[in-house]
């Protein structure tokens, strides 16, 4: 977050709270932080909370006293100064108690005529912000802390922006965001189901969703397979020691689904990740030099027990499948595996119309390393080596300090979609641990054995999430390639039926996606069609069938008249092999 827009924000959670403490002077402030799109405050209201209609009020009070905020000042103060200073609240106290037992200082900010308990983080003068770029959201509901155990607060939140464009902006792309919701348009198009007696987090895919799966699928492995991969297929389980030899049950396992066999009463694990089972692959052969690298690619399906109030239609499941790949390969075969890797994420993306802003977070290990698998050595060879390829193909990344995987590090690729919301889909991991752990080897040149690197990696991350993305990328108006029904024959009337049939078995023959009605009014058809997104509708009547040619009508306002079948098969077969937009 761009430093000067944080201080504005947090600077704005006080101007909030000090307009609730004059409406409410009752009321008891909490915690009140920047947030990535404005701020928000977690307030006790004495009277249980506040509604919707109250924010007018404390919006109005917050612009009546921003001018007057022109200095900010701050002190520091003991633990029973603090303490006298904020008696009767107890959220207070509890925090300045905690502070106090860390050893640090406790400090004051005071702005206008109010005092607030905080680390620090403003802006010089309020009233240079925009009173037009800012404006209050929502309220919701939040335990003190987190914790359901403890008080339930009333949260109010607000936007926050640098200009009244840029929050007008954001406000757009909130309400554009609400219209192509993955799960409102699913729904809609027959995609996928979500079932309570099946359980949340674990979709079901109706025919249309399965042609657009199928078809993604199939486009990532001509991606690979030209690239030197091998497919393979692992099981969906796992005996315990796998996950015990791979790290997972030590640091994963609270992920992790159980299975217990009914009539053998043996013990296994839902696998949570493919790369255990990769590396049983690769360590029943026995590779030289010659043969490295070694790719393996398989789209599997993995399970994570995530948490159920996370949940959300495709883009938190359970079910995770992945298109996962995994390189085993010498140290001096990282950079070049890797810049294929990029190659075939840039050349995926360019395809999905998201590559024009993307940037790379360079993912790294934090400063507690005991939540990592391996050696100090170890991972400082991972991350130069991330780091390399970064600055050799001139990636736009930036390092994140406790984002890596526990296994190793990591590049995580950010794209925005079509109204400009970001979102992590590709990544790349390097990994030196997983091998030592299993002792993986190949023979080198001297005839002797040597420990390979191996790169996780994953192309659209998750099958089910990229499809959540793509859904709303689209509007669920999806390329032709990808559409579930990719013509629509509309004829007049049932006398027109026969020519009609002969049309779609012509555009069948040639493997295109189509669908044929001639119920209900010719209207009320094309509506239908449009409704669906089918990205062309070919309405036959008596001049078509007289002239052996169609009228076809596409996205964009096209229309296509008197043009034959043969020549429209050529186009929208052009259209499908290129993946156009």
């Amino acid at each position: 977050m761009n430093t000067n827009i944080e201080h504005q924000r947090h600077s704005l959670a006080h101007l909030l709270g000090a307009a609730v403490t004059e409406l409410y002077p009752d009321a008891k402030l909490t915690l009140g932080p920047a947030v990535d799109d404005g701020f928000y405050y977690d307030i006790k209201f004495a009277d249980g909370s506040v509604n919707e209609a109250a924010l007018a009020s404390i919006e109005h009070k917050m612009r009546e006293l921003l001018p007057t905020w022109t200095t900010v000042t701050h002190k520091e103060l003991s633990k029973e100064a603090a303490l006298e200073h904020f008696k009767g609240n107890e959220f207070k106290a509890e925090l300045i108690n905690e502070i106090a037992e860390r050893g640090e200082k406790i400090t004051i900010y005071t702005m206008g005529s109010f005092t607030d308990l905080c680390r620090g983080g403003h802006i010089d003068d309020l009233s240079t912000i925009d009173p037009d770029s800012f404006k209050l959201d929502r309220i919701a509901g939040a335990y003190w802390r987190g914790k359901e155990t403890n008080p339930m607060l009333t949260r109010i939140y607000g936007l926050a922006f640098e200009t009244k464009a840029d929050l007008e902006h954001y406000q757009w792309q909130q309400e554009e965001g609400r219209k192509r919701d993955h799960r409102k348009l699913g729904k809609e198009l027959k995609l996928f189901t979500i079932s309570d007696l099946v359980g949340a987090g674990l979709p079901l895919f109706q025919p249309n969703g399965v042609v657009i799966r199928k078809e993604l699928e199939e486009y990532l492995w001509s991606l690979h397979k030209r690239k030197g991969y091998d497919r393979v297929w692992t099981p969906h389980l796992a005996k315990e020691a796998l996950y015990e030899k791979s790290g997972h049950a030590g640091h994963y396992m609270d992920d992790m689904f159980s299975v217990k066999g009914g009539s053998s009463k043996e013990d296994f694990y839902v696998k949570p990740m493919n790369c255990p089972h990769h590396i049983q692959i690769f360590a029943d052969n026995q590779f030289s030099y010659r043969d490295m690298p070694v790719r393996y690619f398989e789209p599997a399906t993995v399970y994570r027990d995530e948490k159920t109030g996370q949940l959300g239609g495709l883009t938190r499941v359970r079910s995770i499948t992945q298109d996962d790949g995994h390189i085993f390969c010498r140290p001096e075969q990282i950079g070049p595996e890797i810049t294929t890797i990029v190659n075939i994420i840039k050349e995926f993306y360019t395809t999905m119309g998201m590559i024009s802003d993307y940037w790379v977070r360079l993912s790294l290990r934090g400063d507690d390393t005991s939540k990592y698998l391996g050696s100090d050595e170890v991972w400082n060879t991972a991350e130069n080596a991330l780091t390399e390829v970064c600055k050799n193909l001139d990636l736009p990344y930036r390092p994140a300090k406790d984002e890596a995987a526990f296994y190793g590090p990591k590049l995580d690729f950010m794209f925005k979609d079509a109204i400009g919301r970001e979102h992590q889909l590709a990544t790349v991991q390097c990994d030196f641990n997983l091998p030592e752990r299993f002792e993986l080897s190949y023979i080198n040149e001297q005839g002797e054995k040597e420990q390979p690197v191996m790169i996780h990696r994953a192309i659209s991350g998750s099958l089910e999430r990229f499809m959540g993305v793509m859904i709303e990328h689209f509007a669920g108006a999806f390329p032709v390639w990808l559409a579930p029904v990719q013509v629509a024959i509309l004829p007049v009337g049932e006398k027109f039926a026969e020519y009609g049939e002969k049309v779609k078995l012509a555009l069948e023959d040639a493997d295109i996606r189509v669908t044929m009605s001639t119920t209900e009014s010719l209207g009320k058809r094309i509506r239908q069609a449009k409704t669906e997104k089918i990205p062309y509708q070919i309405v036959i009547g008596e001049k078509e069938q007289t002239s052996d040619t169609l009228t076809v009508e596409g996205r964009n306002d096209l229309k296509l008249e008197n043009i034959s079948v043969d020549d429209f098969i050529a186009r929208i077969a052009e259209e499908i092999k290129n993946r156009n937009l």
